[in-house]
């Protein structure tokens, strides 16, 4: 049997970024499904799709968002073959892939169990230990509260940046230089990040200094790796991921200087890129 070709899909996400996928599913002759808050009901991108639903009226701006039943729900309502999460809210939630693979529905980025290992930054950094591959220093377990994080900051030496372990798309994400800024910073980041992505875990690491070794994936299907990158820095290097089910390419950062250090950078760059090449191979574009 085939794969299930794609022909309506609903864009799980809101404002420029529910756009710029309607834009891109229109390129591709694919229907397309806008979900919004009750406080979005005036907002510009519901009008851009070929339907639109308001959902979770109750659960306010960001709460509609990330409840996935409902989602669900007005996906199969709908007879949705697909749903993008766009970046942020659910877009690296293992509950939620697994939840459209349940029901049939293709999730557009990693399955489920890609998610589950990489879509947490603190579980990135054990794989990352566990493959023998540096990580920048920092804690690699949630923080307990402001107080924790200070005392953490102080024993890694400011500056220092607090993260949320969920998400992504630069939200959550605060820097501290000295001590009296790292309990609000903290109280924010936690707040933040709880809103956004329904996970308030937050953990430290110290700013980068060192070269980078970033998960990513080739911007076209038929690349492979480039000896260089566009800016003909470095040459690339596979960070080992035998245990994920999933494409990735690392790179350096670093120039052309092997004496620089390398560490790991969780970014589930696949959402994006393995989004657009699993929606084009199942529409026929890309062979």
């Amino acid at each position: 049997m085939g794969k299930k070709k794609i022909k309506k899909v609903l864009v799980a996400n809101r404002g420029e970024i529910a756009i710029r996928i309607f834009r891109a599913c229109a390129d591709l002759g694919l229907h397309t499904v806008a979900m919004y808050s009750k406080e979005d009901v005036y907002s510009s991108f519901r009008s851009k799709a070929d339907e639109a639903y308001q959902i979770g009226e109750q659960l306010g701006p960001v709460g509609a968002y990330l409840n996935i039943d409902l989602i669900i729900d007005l996906a199969k309502k709908r007879g949705v073959d697909a749903i993008h999460p766009g970046y942020g809210f659910l877009a690296e939630n293992a509950d939620f892939a697994r939840a459209c693979e349940a029901n049939g529905i293709i999730f557009i980025g990693p399955p489920s169990d890609v998610l589950e290992q990489m879509g947490d930054k603190l579980k990135a950094k054990e794989i990352a230990i566990s493959c023998g591959v540096p990580i920048i220093p920092g804690s690699t377990e949630p923080l307990k509260d402001g107080e924790e994080a200070l005392a953490k900051a102080i024993e890694f030496g400011f500056p220092i940046i607090l993260k949320a372990a969920a998400g992504g798309g630069g939200r959550g994400m605060r820097r501290c230089d000295k001590p009296e800024e790292v309990v609000a910073a903290y109280d924010m980041v936690h707040s933040e990040a709880l809103k956004a992505f329904g996970n308030g875990d937050i953990f430290i690491e110290k700013p980068d200094g060192a070269c980078a070794i970033d998960d990513l994936t080739a911007r076209r299907a038929d690349t492979l790796i480039p000896d260089k990158d566009d800016a003909g820095r470095g040459t690339p290097c596979v960070v080992p991921e035998e245990g994920l089910d999933a494409p990735s390419i690392a790179h350096s950062a670093c120039g052309n200087d092997d004496r620089r250090p390398f560490h790991h950078i969780q970014r589930l760059g696949l959402q994006s890129a393995q989004g657009k090449f699993q929606v084009g191979q199942q529409c026929g574009h890309v062979p």
